[in-house]
């Protein structure tokens, strides 16, 4: 697709920003008719949104989960939309181009650490990648090495799983309406409706995960016996 100037932007790049200008249209048009009185039907929906996703937040992080909702919900917000996107005639989900799981996942991951340093100070929270209870100090180089490689590993398997499913899902539609055009590709694009919502969970799950190892060096141990594999 050519912008104004001529240039070319990629397809993905178009849908990524009809989706925030989708999240950004809605809630200003919702920000002039807030009501604690008289809530109508649109707001009532976004608030059962919002409660689902402070509910996960503190579940998985206790009462301290509500504060990361702006960056984790906006995250499963943006996530829910690209994937839902491609199933609608004419546009594509731009979470099936690994640019864009790409900058989701890494965006987490820069974020959780930020928030890492700024719960427990730049010493304390280098030091838990290293020193482990239990763990003798001399296996502690070994142990930081270890460390840094899952924590980047985790950029990778997010991306993958977000890129994996979404692409993985479009391209069976392609190739089954390659063959009988409208009839076959329904129930794959009824599974994605399913697969787009359940990867977006997913993805605030984990950065709820991910978000608690962090903001908790002192508990290290316990939390990534908690947290699923990668």
């Amino acid at each position: 697709m050519l912008g104004p100037l001529g240039l070319h932007v990629p397809d993905h790049m178009v849908f990524v920003g009809l989706v925030t200008l989708i999240i950004l249209g809605v809630g200003l048009a919702i920000r002039s008719q807030l009501s604690v009185d008289h809530p109508g039907k649109l707001q009532i929906v976004l608030e059962d949104i919002v409660m689902f996703l402070v509910g996960v937040l503190e579940d998985n992080m206790g009462p301290k989960g509500r504060r990361y909702l702006p960056f984790l919900g906006t995250l499963f917000v943006f996530i829910l939309l690209g994937n839902l996107m491609g199933q609608i005639p004419g546009l594509g989900s731009p979470t099936s181009n690994i640019n864009v799981p790409f900058a989701c996942a890494l965006s987490l991951w820069l974020y959780y650490h930020y928030e890492g340093v700024k719960a427990n100070g730049v010493v304390k929270y280098i030091k838990h990648f290293a020193v482990m209870p239990g763990v003798p100090l001399a296996l502690a180089p070994m142990i930081f090495v270890i460390e840094i490689i899952s924590h980047l590993s985790r950029v990778l398997s997010l991306t993958l799983r977000l890129f994996g499913n979404i692409f993985g899902e479009h391209l069976v539609v392609l190739i089954l309406a390659s063959i009988v055009p409208f009839i076959a590709p329904l129930p794959i694009q009824f599974l994605g409706l399913i697969v787009g919502p359940l990867q977006a969970f997913i993805f605030l799950v984990l950065g709820a995960i991910y978000l608690t190892a962090a903001t908790h060096a002192d508990d290290h141990g316990d939390d990534y016996k908690a947290a699923p594999a990668h």
